[in-house]
């Protein structure tokens, strides 16, 4: 049988996830990524995805976002915010738009951090290293086609194991906004894979029909999200503006909404999930915009969260997942 774990992007809300991986593995012998045979991860999943795959375990990892965070999501000063800072003092609202106004020009935070903290953790090492198999999506926004990173689990994957780890884990969290777009060390501009596939899991499931000739019933999928929260809008006026949809409405939380029940639909379908009982889904549903992308001061909340879950699936998980070791990983090219 083989087991798949994919894991959504949220940025700092990744400690979710790592943290109800962590806490599973703290139930088992030896790492957790030892027990998948493909890893799936967008954006913040992508890192721990990485991660994983090198041989890191799932504790060192979470230790990682714990210092990561307070690191990564600092706002940055620019030329807006200096130009307009003769103004700063008159109100707190002042305040408050002059400080809009700035991240109106740039991204919100300095990817420089990011490159540093991952180099730091991951130096030089190559996609090719991985013990596991990996799937990292990104999205080029040259030609406006998907960018996946792949090991070589498949003679046709002749080029992405040579990559630097560090390149892939900036190209795949590079999140519209919030950083910078991604400049690979091949000089293709890549942007955050949570663009099309913030959740995954369906691109998991084609991975393993259609490039690894796995049939439904011979794997089970292990898919962890980064919290969700039910929508909340006003649809008592069905004629919305721009400014409805952009503030009131939410459109970014509905696309990925969307996108997500899009991903999990088709990963039911494609697996036969009403015959083979092989996907798992473990997410929190949570108060609607208490946590985002950059919410350093709940780390703690949402490291206990997942711990508080793990509590709860670890006697179903263990067996479906967690009985033996996954078969050493032997890539096509080296």
């Amino acid at each position: 049988m083989y087991k798949i774990l994919s894991i959504d992007g949220g940025g700092i809300k990744g400690v979710y996830p790592i943290s109800f991986l962590a806490s599973i593995e703290d139930t088992l012998s030896g790492k957790i990524g030892e027990y998948f045979d493909l890893i799936v991860g967008t954006s913040t999943g992508g890192i721990i995805a990485l991660g994983l795959g090198l041989g890191f375990s799932a504790n060192d990892l979470l230790k990682f976002y714990e210092e990561l965070g307070p690191e990564v999501f600092v706002k940055r000063e620019n030329g807006v915010k200096r130009k307009t800072a003769l103004f700063k003092g008159i109100s707190k609202k002042t305040d408050a738009l002059i400080d809009n106004i700035s991240y109106l020009r740039q991204a919100k935070y300095d990817a420089e951090v990011l490159k540093r903290q991952v180099q730091l953790k991951f130096g030089e090492r190559q996609l090719g290293e991985s013990k596991t198999r990996l799937v990292i999506p990104s999205f080029n926004i040259g030609n406006g086609e998907p960018h996946v990173y792949k090991t070589s689990h498949h003679p046709r994957l002749q080029m992405d194991y040579r990559s630097k780890v560090v390149d892939v884990a900036l190209a795949t969290s590079a999140a519209p906004t919030y950083f910078q777009t991604h400049l690979s060390e091949n000089n293709v501009p890549l942007v955050d894979g949570g663009v099309y596939a913030n959740n995954p899991t369906g691109l998991a499931v084609v991975e393993a029909i259609s490039l690894l000739n796995w049939k439904p019933e011979d794997f089970k999928v292990l898919s962890v999200g980064c919290t969700n929260a039910p929508m909340d809008f006003d649809i008592s006026k069905q004629d919305k503006g721009t400014i409805d949809w952009a503030t009131k409405l939410k459109l970014i939380e509905i696309f990925m909404l969307a996108q997500s029940k899009q991903s999990m639909g088709t990963s039911y379908l494609l697996a036969n999930h009403r015959e083979n009982n092989n996907i798992f889904r473990i997410d929190e549903t949570v108060t609607n915009g208490k946590y985002g992308l950059d919410s350093i001061e709940f780390i703690e909340e949402l490291k206990g969260m997942g711990y508080a879950r793990a509590r709860i699936e670890v006697p179903e998980l263990r067996d479906v997942f967690f009985d033996k070791k996954a078969s050493d990983f032997i890539p096509y090219h080296k």
